[in-house]
């Protein structure tokens, strides 16, 4: 049976001659290697049809932590080595294909898709900001100084001592959502901040406390583009918005630059 190519990523056919770093495939024999697809050229790996099957390769992904582990990590670094090197749109991990037609005709039908990809991130790279926040000191400065609470607190002063116990509880809400509040508004202010020096900014989802191990809450998880001549100012930026806002309980974690998956699709 044909083997089956693996597709680590695609980038601009004119790129395609200089020559590929010495790096191993996915299966850790064979070497990766490029196919010329018209103005694009794919970089790949073969693997036996039979020893990566789909059913395979779905009991694998499902069942077995540590070979999955250990896979994506490969692509990882393959692909963020490659992406050091070349204009490169990355593909997501198991990225697989039949045969060598069944690429040709994919690349084909989206070549101008892939060019204009290439065209946006050609001298560009990808940075990844968190933002996390001590939520006890914020909510401590928030509950202190915030104008609806303040006036909440007044209002429940005037009242009995009955009625008082209960908006208080109510209170405490008011202040858990002028918190949110609080902390969305200041990272919002952030982000249009840095749009400054980068070509796109976009915004995922934060991680939760037991995805990052953080005692602190992410309150902010954004993806920039930003061109190479202005990394560094992109970075001193975030630094000095560190420097002023570290006393009041706020982090900055900037990372990168990483391969444009988050800015290419495929």
């Amino acid at each position: 049976m044909e083997d089956l190519l693996y597709l680590y990523g695609l980038i601009p056919a004119e790129e395609g001659g200089q020559s590929l770093p010495d790096l191993k495939g996915f299966d850790g024999i064979g070497d990766i290697y490029t196919i010329p697809v018209g103005k694009i050229t794919a970089i790949a790996c073969n693997l036996d049809s039979e020893m990566y099957s789909e059913e395979m390769l779905k009991e694998r992904i499902n069942n077995d932590m540590e070979w999955l582990q250990e896979k994506a990590f490969h692509h990882h670094e393959t692909v963020l080595k490659l992406s050091r090197i070349y204009t490169i749109v990355p593909l997501k991990f198991c990225t697989l294909y039949k045969n060598q037609d069944s690429l040709n005709t994919a690349v084909t039908t989206n070549e101008a898709k892939l060019i204009s990809a290439f065209d946006l991130i050609k001298g560009n790279e990808e940075w990844n900001l968190k933002i996390y926040s001590d939520d006890k000191l914020l909510k401590k400065q928030v509950s202190e100084n915030n104008p609806t609470i303040e006036a909440k607190k007044e209002e429940i002063n005037q009242l009995s001592k009955g009625r008082q116990f209960f908006e208080k509880k109510k209170l405490d809400k008011l202040i858990e959502s002028e918190l949110e509040a609080e902390k969305n508004k200041i990272s919002e202010k952030i982000h249009v901040g840095l749009k400054e020096y980068v070509l796109r900014g976009d915004v995922k989802k934060s991680w939760s406390n037991e995805v990052t191990g953080r005692k602190e809450n992410m309150t902010w998880n954004g993806v920039y583009l930003v061109s190479k001549t202005k990394v560094e100012p992109f970075l001193e930026e975030i630094q000095r918005y560190e420097k002023y806002m570290k006393e009041d309980g706020w982090k900055f974690e900037a990372t990168g630059p990483w391969p444009a998956y988050h800015f290419t699709s495929f």
